[in-house]
């Protein structure tokens, strides 16, 4: 797998909000280009329209769109977050479906992730497929120096193999969460995702693919989200999921640099 950086040193502040906000990641295949007036573009709005209104009371939906020509059918997949509300999701697939026809308008094979939401369309069918061809790392640039590398590594590979077996469980629907005391002041938190079409397995082996950045582009860094279509892990030393606890909250405020993953 080839990396690019792609952008170092960016000062960004990150505040656990209630918004949606910016997409995060977006991919548009440029080998799959469609006119703006063909019937596949047509299928795409009439999916999309399906993702927004269903999503949200399940938080997971599979789509495809009707057509008689089979060349012309489009399927889709939209999810949230499994910490946030029905209205917070509702509110992200909407912003979701409306960025990614902007950024990718002229493309059937398109993605866009959110912190809060995911959602992807394309006329090979991808349900039910492990895919971590392409994807993002964003790192915190800043060492950990609360505690020596080694314990670090200790304690973070520990929550995330209990995040992760908690993720693969039927009940847990790809969503795993947990933290850990570094130091008495100092808590790592951590979240995981798989979009819920993959099995146990596949769930399991894209989880293990992107903690394996943890080692590598993200070692020993006190932040870092590593993005894939059918998963994203992340950790960071300050709260980020939900339920927040408010005497906690707060910015994070850090030199961020990002990595593009390409097959």
């Amino acid at each position: 797998m080839k990396t690019l950086i792609v952008k170092c040193f960016l000062l960004l502040a990150f505040v656990c909000s209630c918004k949606a906000a910016d997409s995060i990641w977006q991919l548009c295949n440029t080998n799959s280009n469609i006119s703006a007036s063909s019937q596949v573009s047509k299928n795409i709005d009439s999916l999309l329209a399906t993702l927004v209104s269903k999503t949200p009371s399940q938080g997971f939906v599979t789509t495809t769109s009707s057509s008689y020509n089979k060349k012309e059918k489009v399927y889709g997949l939209a999810q949230c977050r499994g910490d946030i509300s029905k209205t917070d999701c509702s509110t992200c697939i909407q912003d979701a479906a409306k960025k990614i026809r902007e950024v990718c308008p002229n493309q059937s094979d398109s993605r866009i992730l959110y912190d809060f939401c995911f959602l992807r369309y394309s006329q090979e069918n991808f349900i039910g497929k492990l895919d971590t061809g392409a994807g993002l790392i964003y790192f915190n640039v800043a060492n950990v120096t609360e505690t020596d590398p080694k314990t670090f590594d200790n304690e973070l590979g520990a929550l995330f193999d209990k995040i992760r077996s908690e993720a693969v469980l039927p009940k847990s629907q790809g969503l795993g969460k947990g933290k850990t005391k570094l130091t008495p002041f100092v808590t790592l938190n951590g979240l995981v995702q798989c979009t819920r079409d993959l099995s146990a397995l596949d769930c399991a082996q894209c989880f293990a693919t992107a903690v394996g950045s943890f080692m590598t582009t993200c070692h020993n860094k006190k932040g870092c989200r590593v993005l894939y279509s059918s998963c994203y892990v992340r950790y960071e030393f300050y709260p980020f999921y939900f339920p927040l606890d408010p005497a906690k909250t707060g910015p994070s405020v850090g030199r961020i640099s990002s990595v593009r993953l390409s097959p």
